[in-house]
């Protein structure tokens, strides 16, 4: 049994509770990245493998171990090449170059602006040329997610690299099956919306939403940052994210009030929702994949070039952010937008990146495998927790589990502390902890975790 270690934030077979998944950070602070992690799990799942999480900590004392226990580490990565990711990029690089089995990178992107302008990155090439020299020396080749990420690498003098896209889009195979429903958009069209706080705030498409929402009753915001499902789930806006009110995310938007906006902490419900709606648009290039992978036509708005790269490369609709006009409606985008070479070039695009997968040692479900069919089946059985919801307060339901969790959460920790401190009692002879001892550590933890959930569900925390 060929036994495949993954870095992503769970395995897809993890049912984990909303709360839990909030306190944890399983989404790594965006829910997008579960969609291409998923994927590549699933992809993974051939005859004779097994395919297990490593979680999102880069931890390198656990080199040894992986060498022992793994025949391959596989690392689907996003945006890593960008300046506010140096630090975690040095952390796996300092891994990969004790690791002694092979390293596989899948879908890695560089990120600037929407011209390709990489001088924004020139800080950080050293840190990119150290982590791609690792991996090329565990690999056959690094796949990146488009041409602008080719050719960055390629002009520090990196050769085996390949543009294969986004392993995201390959969830279902070489099938990919997205038509218009109706010849156009009307009030009674189910709409998802989605961007991030930056594009709402900054790029216009704040008043986009206002706009949309005053023409579509049905239309509803789907947020994937951490911090827009803490709004959701807990009210928590201590996050500097969560104080942009033109996000529908926060609680005094329009859309919050009228439970018109949802954060997924699971791919296969968000997926799942997103068939019964019409179309998709936004700037987050996964919220529009998950429309995509449920058969729903979509529009992505770019922002910069890891959205527009990745567009480029899979057909996928998509208009400049900065070029949208200032009246810019659905029906519009839905009326332009043309499927015909996403849908026509997902096989040829589907036998790249197996081809990759083969050049370095993976096999794939769908060409070794049962195409998933046992990936599925297992899935199937599996009770999710459906999206996060804005807390309302007359849902009398949802505080009583939302207390519920927080007590039982406090136990824990009050427990654990306990132990802590009777353990540092015997080893220093019965002396108490004082201030900065272990046991003090976790109790302040303890009321950071479970502090502001507290605060904000009786009404006196920070607004």
């Amino acid at each position: 049994m060929k036994r495949i270690l993954i870095r992503s934030g769970k395995s897809p077979f993890d049912v984990v509770p909303v709360e839990e998944s909030l306190q944890r950070d399983i989404i790594a602070t965006n829910s997008g990245n579960l969609i291409f992690s998923d994927a590549t799990h699933k992809l993974l799942e051939a005859p004779d493998t097994e395919v297990v999480s490593n979680g999102m900590r880069t931890v390198v004392a656990e080199a040894d171990r992986i060498n022992q226990e793994y025949d391959a580490f596989v690392v689907p990565l996003a945006n890593a090449f960008r300046p506010s990711f140096e630090t975690a990029l040095k952390r796996m690089t300092r891994l990969i170059t004790r690791l002694k089995i092979p390293v596989v990178v899948v879908g890695v992107g560089a990120q600037t602006g929407l011209n390709y302008d990489p001088a924004r990155l020139k800080p950080i090439e050293p840190s990119v040329r150290e982590f791609v020299s690792a991996v090329l020396d565990r690999s056959a080749s690094i796949g990146v997610r488009g041409e602008f990420t080719e050719q960055y690498l390629k002009d520090m003098g990196f050769r085996d690299v390949e543009t294969i896209g986004c392993p995201s889009l390959f969830m279902y195979g070489k099938e990919l099956d997205v038509q218009k429903r109706s010849a156009e958009l009307t009030a009674e069209s189910r709409i998802a919306v989605n961007g991030s706080h930056n594009a709402v705030q900054k790029q216009g498409l704040g008043k986009i939403i206002e706009r949309a929402h005053a023409r579509y009753p049905h239309l509803r915001f789907i947020g994937q940052n951490l911090s827009d499902a803490r709004q959701l789930h807990w009210r928590d806006l201590s996050d500097p994210n969560s104080r942009v009110k033109a996000i529908p995310t926060h609680p005094d938007h329009p859309m919050y009030q009228e439970d018109k906006v949802r954060v997924y902490v699971d791919p296969i419900t968000w997926i799942d929702d997103l068939r019964d709606f019409d179309f998709s648009f936004g700037s987050r290039i996964h919220g529009n994949i998950a429309a995509l992978l449920a058969g729903t036509p979509a529009t992505v708005l770019v922002g910069d070039s890891r959205t527009l790269e990745l567009c480029r490369y899979f057909d996928i609709p998509h208009v400049r952010i900065d070029k949208v006009p200032a009246d810019l409606d659905a029906a519009r985008l839905y009326e332009e937008a043309d499927f015909g070479k996403l849908v026509s070039g997902h096989h040829e695009r589907f036998e790249r990146f197996t081809a990759f997968l083969d050049r370095n040692g993976l096999q794939n479900t769908f060409t070794h495998g049962d195409g998933g069919a046992a990936f599925e089946k297992r899935m199937s059985k599996l009770s999710f927790p459906a999206g996060v919801r804005p807390w309302l307060e007359a849902d009398l339901a949802s505080l009583a589990t939302r207390m519920a969790w927080m007590q039982h959460h406090i136990t824990e920790l009050t427990l654990d502390n306990e132990r802590l401190k009777r353990d540092l009692a015997q080893a220093k002879g019965g002396s108490r902890p004082g201030v900065g001892t272990p046991a003090t550590a976790v109790y302040r933890r303890a009321r950071r975790v479970v502090g502001a959930p507290i605060r904000r569900a009786l009404g006196s925390g920070r607004q």
